[in-house]
């Protein structure tokens, strides 16, 4: 019986992990990348334009804009968390390089509903 009750448990809350996830992921497509580094802004892109752009000279990232996507695909920082983040495309995604301080976000489009989950 107790068995049965924890079975029922664990179906539940998946359940519920999946509906917020479904509900709580970030807006529809963006327009826009925003590029900041250092807390100022750098540049910002629009998502439909594909291009290839360096940010930094001694200390860079690489971000590749390809069919409404960015992605950094290079950078020298220590760690690679940036590179190994992926592609983003919707609206409130975003990659960052702390060693470069920098910061790649997706703006515009739809944004989503919820401002913050607690």
């Amino acid at each position: 019986m107790k068995r049965r009750f924890d079975l029922i448990l664990i179906l539940l809350l998946l359940t519920v992990a999946g509906v917020l996830f479904f509900f709580l992921r970030p807006g529809g497509e963006g327009q826009y990348v925003l590029v900041t580094v250092d807390g100022q802004e750098y540049d910002r892109y629009p998502l439909s334009e594909d291009r290839t752009i360096t940010i930094g000279e001694e200390d860079y990232n690489i971000l590749k804009i390809h069919d409404g996507a960015a992605a950094i695909t290079e950078a020298n920082c220590g760690d690679h968390t940036c590179v190994r983040t992926g592609e983003i495309r919707r609206s409130g995604e975003s990659i960052i390089c702390l060693p470069h301080k920098v910061v790649v976000k997706v703006i515009g489009g739809e944004n989503s509903t919820v401002d913050a989950v607690s």
